[in-house]
């Protein structure tokens, strides 16, 4: 199997594991046997990051530390409500439209739940008023989670023996997240991060198959919790040596950025939580010139990183940031498939020639 095929069966295999936040452990075991093949060191740690250590070539070169995230966006039950129905709130920056109504799995403690996200019936009047409002007659009002349900068919006893209560994960049914192929492209659920992370590893094999080494130690950190604060990484950014975090995500292809969606890297100046280091990204900039890519340049507003979160919290004293463009963010997201192989190409060259 090529690089690239590898790629697509890896990211396929990542999207299947659910890996709600605070609870990867589908995701992390995946990631521990990809790790352990190419590092020379594989490690979890307190936080639950799974680290693999990839040494370097100098001791006088910068020590990296690579984060990708684990967790995905998924949903937390706030009330089991007396219809046996559930009340969620989201973790991460999702809404309803972005899951649409259709198939869930609750994450109870005895098991996997079937449910559906629910709106109600639409054929309905003033009468019903949580459904009624969100119609252009009834208000116009954008439809939140207040305004769906999971359906579970189960009584609130049922419910409580199933171990199902406040902080139960839901997640997309494992029947939805199956990729499409459109055209160049590859759609599906979760590609933040997993994408990240099958560029992660297919840098580390490049490596591996090449015979070069990095520049300095690098540690590929696939990250907790980035959806809800970045938790994480900052953990890791704190505990583990070097001064450099380069986060690997998703980036969102739209004409406010400037962004196209082709195979094309994109190197990130900046976002919500503040700049990343000017002399980092342009030298992501470089390495993928001397590539022959032509890298897009960004500077996002309405997102963060592990990295850039990590920094605001005074965690690492520098930071960069490699995006995969993607359709559709924090919904269902669609990347340029030859952009996992050009991502991959840029992150394993940087990583041997930071500096």
């Amino acid at each position: 199997m090529s690089h690239d095929d590898h790629l697509v069966s890896l990211l396929q295999e990542l999207v299947h594991a659910r890996g709600p936040s605070g609870q990867e452990d589908e995701v992390r075991a995946v990631c521990e046997r990809e790790l352990k093949s190419l590092c020379d060191e594989t490690w979890v740690d307190s936080a639950g990051n799974v680290i693999g250590l990839l040494k370097g070539s100098s001791p006088d070169a910068p020590v990296i530390r690579v984060m990708a995230h684990l967790d995905e966006l998924a949903l937390v039950v706030k009330r089991v409500n007396e219809d046996g129905t559930l009340r969620v709130n989201p973790l991460g920056g999702i809404y309803p439209a972005n899951y649409g109504q259709g198939p869930v799995e609750i994450l109870a403690d005895s098991g996997i739940i079937p449910g559906v996200l629910s709106v109600g019936p639409q054929h309905t009047t003033a009468d019903s008023a949580r459904i009624w409002e969100t119609k252009i007659k009834g208000g116009n009002v954008a439809m939140d989670w207040n305004h769906v349900y999971v359906f579970t068919r189960r009584t609130p006893s049922q419910l409580q023996e199933a171990g199902v209560h406040a902080g139960t994960r839901v997640v997309i049914a494992r029947s939805r997240r199956a990729f499409q192929e459109i055209e160049d492209c590859i759609g599906g659920y979760f590609m933040d991060n997993r994408a990240a992370i099958a560029i992660a590893v297919g840098a580390a094999a490049r490596m591996k198959d090449s015979g070069v080494r990095p520049a300095g130690d690098a540690y590929l950190v696939m990250t907790t919790c980035e959806e809800i604060g970045g938790h994480g990484a900052a953990y890791a950014a704190r505990t583990l040596p070097g001064d450099v975090s380069l986060a690997v995500d998703s980036g969102p292809a739209c004409d406010e950025y400037g962004v196209e969606l082709n195979d094309q890297p994109v190197v990130v100046y900046g976002d919500v939580q503040g700049l990343y280091d000017k002399s980092i990204a342009d030298r992501l900039l470089a390495c993928g010139r001397d590539l022959g890519m032509e890298p897009q340049c960004a500077y996002w507003q309405s997102y963060a990183s592990d990295a850039s979160m990590a920094k605001a919290l005074g965690q690492t004293p520098r930071a960069g940031l490699l995006c995969i463009p993607t359709e559709n963010t924090h919904g269902y997201e669609i990347i340029p498939r030859n952009g996992l192989h050009r991502c991959a190409e840029l992150l394993a060259a940087y990583l041997e020639k930071p500096e």
